[in-house]
């Protein structure tokens, strides 16, 4: 099993930036894969991006340019950088971690844009 903690959720205003953490309790290396959704109210859970174990990143078209994931092996942590942040990015945001064939889910964190 694996069990996944996000942190770095806050109220931002527009134009600013956020980096959320996500703590794994298994090394990243045994990861098949690991990312972060994020679900706006009303609307579906949606992926912002996904790192494979042979470290191939998909972003969605809305947050490229803008969002950076990045994994620390020694910390056990997954990172996401939100750059130029905007209200349509207002979600919570969840990490996932896909091991030995599950999907593992984190509690989630509450990312605001507003002004």
């Amino acid at each position: 099993q694996v069990q996944l903690v996000e942190s770095g959720g806050d109220l931002v205003q527009p134009g600013g930036s956020l980096r959320l953490s996500c703590a794994a309790s298994r090394s990243l290396s045994s990861m098949l894969a690991m990312g972060w959704y994020r679900q706006a109210p009303g609307k579906q859970r949606e992926l912002v991006v996904g790192i494979t174990s042979s470290g191939s990143t998909n972003y969605a078209d809305s947050v490229k340019d803008r969002f950076t994931i990045s994994t620390d092996n020694s910390k056990k942590t997954v990172y996401l950088q939100m750059n130029s942040l905007q209200p349509d990015d207002t979600a919570v945001y969840y990490c996932y971690a896909r091991f030995e064939s599950r999907n593992y889910w984190g509690q989630g964190t509450q990312v605001t844009v507003s002004s």
